[in-house]
């Protein structure tokens, strides 16, 4: 408690009641309202969007678009949520929707945190900055970029992979032909693109823990595992609790670009890729219905969202300083 708001009258302690807006919190207003105007410009006022998964939109020639979609354009209450669940496919839809992010969620939590302990471990500080250099750059590709790195290693006449086979004696796998090699393949991508960046977020935590802490475990006689089993998880617990309920609001999404764009569209290998996002892409490029595809994104968002809250609460009930709010 700052000094100048305590004043003693008859010995007893008077605490004055602070300014409610003063110089300080004018600057740090103005500072955070390039964030605030972005917030409201990009999050905030698309959201009059929602209104398309509830009307059949069209667009009405001389009269605007707000005034097609809010005056011409027929309430169709929930009937464009219909369309997803008519599809014959909408059990391998979820089920690759919900089992690759599954899968995701579970690598994403174990693989980032163990690396970023083994990497802090490392005694030589150019190593660890070329490790944690090369882990993190895959974060800033493009999935266009990587979808040309992987046709590279996987086309079928000049792919590395199948010159390497075919030199051993073997024969040429048709890789954009049989799904039975792509869940796998698409796990292993996704890793290692997306990895690097929750290790950064696990290194900067690490390294902004109390160095005391690991030198009085060093004089107990405490081993190298012993101190990241009792100090370095049990400090880092509360950002990976934060991350995983982050990915659990995400688990009806996927990356559009994994599915669609590495694995090149191929028909053959529908029943491994079609997810959601997917789905909805190809069926507005398809009937060039915008209903559509905004009911079934709002369809995630508050699935999402309801997943978000229940996992916070999970989270909190187990560890009470470890929940999101």
């Amino acid at each position: 408690m700052r000094k100048d708001n305590l004043s003693v009258k008859g010995g007893a302690p008077i605490i004055r009641r602070r300014k409610r807006f003063s110089w300080d919190d004018l600057e740090l207003t103005l500072l955070s309202l390039p964030s605030i105007v972005w917030l409201i410009a990009f999050c905030y006022v698309p959201m009059f969007g929602i209104v398309f998964a509830f009307k059949n939109y069209k667009y009405k020639p001389g009269k605007g678009f707000l005034y097609s979609l809010f005056v011409s354009s027929k309430w169709v209450g929930m009937k464009n949520f219909e369309f997803l669940f008519r599809s014959p496919d909408i059990a391998n839809i979820f089920r690759n929707t919900l089992g690759y992010n599954v899968v995701f969620l579970l690598i994403g939590v174990t693989l980032p945190v163990t690396l970023a302990i083994m990497i802090t471990q490392l005694h030589s500080r150019r190593v660890a900055k070329v490790c944690q250099t090369a882990v993190f750059l895959p974060h800033f590709l493009s999935w266009v970029v990587i979808s040309y790195f992987v046709f590279a290693f996987l086309s079928t006449d000049k792919g590395l992979v199948n010159s390497i086979i075919t030199g051993l004696g073997g024969e040429r796998i048709l890789w954009y032909q049989d799904p039975k090699y792509w869940p796998y393949l698409l796990v292993f991508i996704n890793t290692w693109k997306t990895f690097g960046y929750s290790m950064v977020v696990y290194m900067a935590t690490i390294t902004g823990i109390d160095q005391t802490l690991y030198e009085s475990a060093v004089i107990d006689g405490a081993s190298k595992w012993q101190q990241t089993w009792g100090i370095t998880i049990p400090l880092l617990r509360p950002v990976i609790s934060i991350m995983f309920i982050m990915n659990v609001g995400h688990i009806f999404s996927t990356d559009f670009g994994l599915f669609f764009q590495v694995t090149r569209d191929s028909n053959s290998l529908i029943n491994v890729t079609q997810t959601l996002d997917v789905y909805v892409y190809k069926a507005l490029m398809q009937s060039n219905n915008y209903n559509y595809s905004s009911a079934v994104a709002l369809m995630q968002s508050v699935f999402g969202c309801v997943l978000l809250i229940i996992a916070n609460a999970v989270v909190k009930k187990i560890d009470p300083e470890s929940g999101m709010f």
